[in-house]
């Protein structure tokens, strides 16, 4: 996971963002901080210690930009098993000092080393092996895993104690390591791809370096796939801990069976072109013409292992088949980037930022955004967020144009992609995912925009916006309509307004005027009144969220079109809303009668 960069102050606001900018990551910042101007944040929060033990909880590696007595105090009452513990750091405001609090040997050593690096400062590291040996074995680097990581506590005391290691295998982290070398030495440590057993005195690395081409008809059951892949390993006595990544036919990229096998296994899935898996022919041990009168190329599960570990790369276990599934291994002579292997499965998350708003904003939709390369969306709604997407491929769109942005934000995804296409408030509430689901429902169905992952994130809409500035206007029934008639005929959106007020509902209008829509509004207030008295509350809420925010309390019969512009939400209440006035402010609630529930009582009966 991505480290947090927790500021308390505005000077640690200004070097988290520093930090981002260098290695990647997220800054949350304390409320009090971020309302300086200094710096931007992810997210922002006001009670500290909560906020840090939920990131620890959520196995999130932080870096506090605080005294570490702060962090020590938080933290101290979750500490359980320091193996499963994510890494948490100290860091002076001035990024001088860096200290490793907890995870040394799981991200934070390294981490440490980096930010100093970063910031011309000192990692204050006290682990034993790393400051003697500058290593620690159950830290591997990026690209192998350790079998047996509860062993090296021991080797690690044996080294400590004067014993020599004799290694076997390609390691070179170790090779440059200050530990004592011998030949007939009683620890070994250990690099393969075959599935072995360590001791106290050996530890055994696997280098991700297998790659698990497969295969599988169209809806195939995952309990297939997955116990031929496992079988498959077993029976090549291959070890889980090598595997890098699980391949096939980009025509499989929606495949649940494969991507749940995937997901089990912990690995990446990624896709090739057939064109791609047919320049592998000459290296398969089962070209298969059927195969290629199918889908283009002469092989799935061989020629997706084979191009995933490149042309160095050998095939160690041909394909092997199931009732409807195959699976095929092949290993490079080295770890295997997965990211310029093949591609990834297309992604496309509409994500609702609310009214943009910081604190408004969900987790989700924070993490979908920085986990995209891309993001798409009105170029008003991209600048709220715009300190974010700054290492992004950002594409502006105009308004007027969603169909486009939403056509677009598809094939983008379908390319592999990982892309945010952003909306504002909700993105199913009168926004952008209904029209991504239109534009996707009407797709040939053999286009790789069929095979996209579709994700929705909730936003606050403006509606639950206006509630929370008011008090509880939607207390009771209530419901949302939409004035704007570009989509939808007038007499129709009459209709609706009229059984709303017949049915005596809260409403929100959205989209209630613009420049040259007028009259929706003041018919929509003409319905009302016949149902409804004049003194009936009704608020005009503006900008809720953003700078220039207002709420103007006025009634039904004195509302007045002129009054709303393109920014605002209008909300009339019912029949038994009413407005009050508590700590110099005015408020808007709509009862649900509990006090009828007190004094009578339901009378249970028998039959």
């Amino acid at each position: 996971m991505t480290p947090v960069f927790l500021a308390l102050t505005e000077r640690g606001l200004v070097t988290a963002n520093r930090l981002r900018e260098a290695i990647g990551g997220d800054v949350h910042a304390l409320k009090k901080a971020v309302e300086s101007g200094a710096a931007p944040a992810n997210c922002v929060f006001e009670d500290t210690g909560a906020h840090c033990r939920m990131l620890f909880q959520a196995g999130r590696p932080i870096v506090g930009i605080c005294a570490a007595g702060i962090l020590v105090r938080v933290l101290s009452p979750l500490l359980s098993d320091k193996r499963s513990e994510p890494a948490v750091l100290a860091l002076s405001e001035d990024g001088r000092t860096v200290v490793p609090l907890l995870g040394g040997h799981h991200g934070a050593n390294g981490l440490a080393r980096q930010i100093a690096a970063r910031l011309s400062g000192f990692a204050a590291i006290t682990t034993a092996g790393d400051t003697r040996f500058g290593i620690a074995l159950d830290e591997p680097p990026h690209g192998f895993a350790l079998a047996n990581p509860e062993d090296a506590k021991d080797v690690m005391s044996a080294f400590l104690a004067g014993a020599t290691v004799e290694l076997e295998g390609d390691l070179p982290w170790i090779e440059e390591s200050a530990l004592p070398r011998g030949a007939d030495s009683s620890v070994k440590l250990v690099a393969t791809t075959e599935d072995r057993k360590g001791d106290a005195q050996t530890l055994v690395y696997h280098p991700k370096a297998l790659a698990i081409g497969v295969g599988c008809e169209r809806g195939a059951e995952t309990e297939e796939v997955m116990n031929l892949v496992q079988e498959t390993l077993s029976e090549a006595g291959l070890s889980l801990h090598s595997v890098a990544c699980l391949v096939s036919l980009d025509l499989k990229a929606d495949e649940t069976a494969i991507l749940e096998t995937a997901k089990t296994l912990g690995v990446p899935a990624r896709f090739f072109t057939a064109s791609r898996l047919e320049e592998e022919t000459p290296r398969l041990d089962n070209p298969s013409e059927a195969v290629f009168r199918e889908v283009g190329t002469h092989g799935v599960a061989e020629a997706a292992a084979l191009a995933a570990v490149g042309p160095e790369g050998l095939l160690v276990v041909a394909k092997k088949k199931s009732a409807r599934a195959t699976c095929a291994i092949a290993e490079a002579p080295a770890p295997i980037e997965t990211a310029s292997v093949g591609r990834a499965r297309g992604k496309l998350a509409v994500v609702g930022i609310g009214p943009g708003d910081a604190e408004w904003r969900t987790p989700q939709a924070d993490a979908l955004i920085a986990g995209a390369d891309t993001v798409i969306g009105y170029s008003y709604y991209l600048d709220l967020i715009a300190p974010h997407i700054t290492d992004k491929v950002r594409i502006d769109s105009p308004l007027g144009e969603e169909r486009d942005r939403c056509q677009k934000a598809l094939e983008l995804a379908a390319e592999g992609r990982s892309v945010a296409l952003i909306c504002s408030g909700d993105p199913g509430i009168y926004a952008m995912a209904t029209l991504v689901c239109e534009v996707l429902e009407g797709a040939d169905p053999a286009s790789a925009v069929k095979r996209v992952e579709l994700i929705v994130a909730p936003g606050i809409s403006a509606f639950q916006a206006a509630a929370s500035r008011l008090g509880a206007p939607m207390g009771h029934d209530f419901c949302l309509i939409s004035l704007s008639d570009l989509l939808t005929p007038w007499e129709t959106i009459r209709s609706r307004v009229e059984a709303a007020a017949q049915g005596d509902f809260v409403v929100a209008f959205y989209n209630p005027v613009s420049q040259r829509r007028r009259h929706q509004l003041a018919d929509s207030r003409e319905i009302f009144l016949a149902h409804r008295p004049a003194e009936t509350p009704v608020v005009i809420a503006r900008l809720l969220g953003r700078e220039g925010e207002h709420l103007h309390f006025t009634t039904l019969g004195e509302l007045s079109v002129d009054d709303v512009d393109m920014m605002s939400l209008v909300v009339v209440g019912s029949s038994t809303s009413r407005t009050f006035t508590a700590g110099g402010r005015e408020f808007l609630f709509t009862p649900r009668d509990y006090h009828r529930k007190v004094q009578a009582p339901e009378k249970e009966t028998t039959a």
